[in-house]
C-alpha cells in the first residue's frame, strides 16, 4: 500500500518584500518543494520530505515548522554543518514575484544518492521533484538516483520545471539539464515561459509541438490568471483559471501542484480526460486561493478554505 507522496528538494527561508518599494521584508519558511509538501499536508494527504538541515537555530525553526505542518521528516537528513538557504523576493506593481538574490553558505552539503533508501520510495505513490537543486552536481546525482528508485518501485514521477536562471552557470546548462528529466517524467508542470525556454522556441505553439515529440504522458502548462493547458496522452484541452483578485502570486504554482498531487494520491490515476479535468480544476482552485494572501507557505490553502470557496 502506497503510504505517502514523496518530495525531494531544498528548504529555504524566504525574505518577501512587504510592498512594491522592496525596502522591507517579512521572513517565511519557503522553497518550492517545501510549499508543495506543506500544501499537500494541509489538504489532509500524507507527505514525506527528503531534504537536509543543520543544527543551527534556523534549521531547528525549519524542522519545527515542517513538523507543525504535518510533513513527515523521517527520510530527511541532518548534517550539523548545513545552513539553510535564503532567498530575497521582490514584488512588482502587478504583484508578481521577482527572485532577486540567493544566500547559500553551505552549497556542497547536500542529500547524497547514498542517503536515499529504497523503502522510502516503495511506500510512495508519487515522487515530486523540481529543478531547484539540479544546478549542483551532488544534488543532480541525487535527483537522478531518486528518479531511478521511483521507476524501480512503480512510483509516479512528477516534475515541476520551476526554472530559476540565477542559480545556473548558463542558460544552456540549465536547459540541457532540466530537459534531460522529461523523458522519465510521468507528469510535467511548466509555465508558458518555461515551455519556450526548455524547448528553445520563440512561440508557445512551437514549444507545444516540440514537447509533443517526447511523448510525456501528462503535461500541465499553467498560464497564471488565464488557464491551464493540459496535454494528456496527446490530447490537448484547456481548464480556465480561478478568477481572484491577486495580493501576491508567490507560491501559486506550488499550490496548484499540491492540489494535483493530493488528488492523485487519494483517488488514484484518472481513468479519462473527464477525470483529469476535475483534478486540474482542483489544482486551479488551490492556485487561485493562494494568490489572495501574502507569502508562499503561509498562503497555501487548507481543505476548509477550499470547501468554503464559492
Amino acid at each position: 500500500m502506497k503510504k505517502h507522496v514523496l518530495i525531494y528538494g531544498d528548504v529555504f527561508v524566504d525574505h518577501i518584500a512587504e510592498d512594491e518599494t522592496n525596502s522591507s521584508f517579512t521572513t517565511y519558511l519557503g522553497g518550492a518543494t517545501v510549499n508543495v509538501a506543506a500544501g499537500i499536508a494541509r489538504l489532509g494527504a500524507p507527505v514525506a520530505f527528503i531534504t537536509v538541515t543543520g543544527n543551527d537555530e534556523t534549521s531547528e525553526f525549519v524542522r519545527a515548522e515542517l513538523a507543525n505542518e504535518g510533513v513527515d521528516l523521517t527520510a530527511a537528513i541532518l548534517k550539523p554543518e548545513k545552513r539553510v538557504n535564503g532567498v530575497y523576493i521582490h514584488l512588482t506593481s502587478d504583484h508578481d514575484r521577482v527572485f532577486a538574490s540567493y544566500q547559500n553558505e553551505t552549497p556542497d552539503i547536500q542529500v547524497t544518492a547514498h542517503d536515499l533508501r529504497k523503502e522510502t520510495f516503495q511506500q510512495a505513490s508519487i515522487l515530486h521533484i523540481c529543478s531547484g537543486t539540479m544546478f549542483h552536481p551532488i544534488a543532480l546525482e541525487t535527483t537522478r538516483r531518486a528518479v531511478q528508485l521511483a521507476k524501480e518501485t512503480d512510483t509516479l514521477v512528477s516534475f515541476d520545471a520551476n526554472i530559476r536562471p540565477l542559480r545556473w552557470e548558463s542558460e544552456e546548462i540549465c536547459r540541457e539539464t532540466t530537459t534531460s528529466f522529461l523523458q522519465d517524467a510521468d507528469l510535467v508542470k511548466l509555465t508558458e515561459e518555461e515551455l519556450t525556454f526548455m524547448m528553445d522556441t520563440e512561440t508557445f505553439e512551437d514549444g507545444v509541438s516540440r514537447l509533443g515529440t517526447l511523448a510525456i504522458p501528462v503535461v500541465l502548462i499553467t498560464r497564471g490568471e488565464l488557464d491551464t493547458i493540459a496535454i494528456i496522452h496527446g490530447e490537448q484541452f484547456q481548464i480556465p483559471a480561478e478568477k481572484k483578485e491577486p495580493v501576491d502570486t508567490t507560491g501559486a504554482g506550488d499550490a496548484f501542484m499540491a492540489g494535483i498531487l493530493r488528488q492523485l494520491h487519494l483517488y488514484g490515476y484518472p481513468a479519462n480526460v473527464s477525470e483529469w479535468k476535475e483534478v486540474i480544476r482542483f489544482g486551479n482552485q488551490m492556485g487561485g486561493l493562494c494568490v489572495t494572501k501574502m507569502g508562499a507557505l503561509s498562503a497555501m490553502p487548507c481543505l476548509e478554505e477550499l470547501e468554503n470557496d464559492i
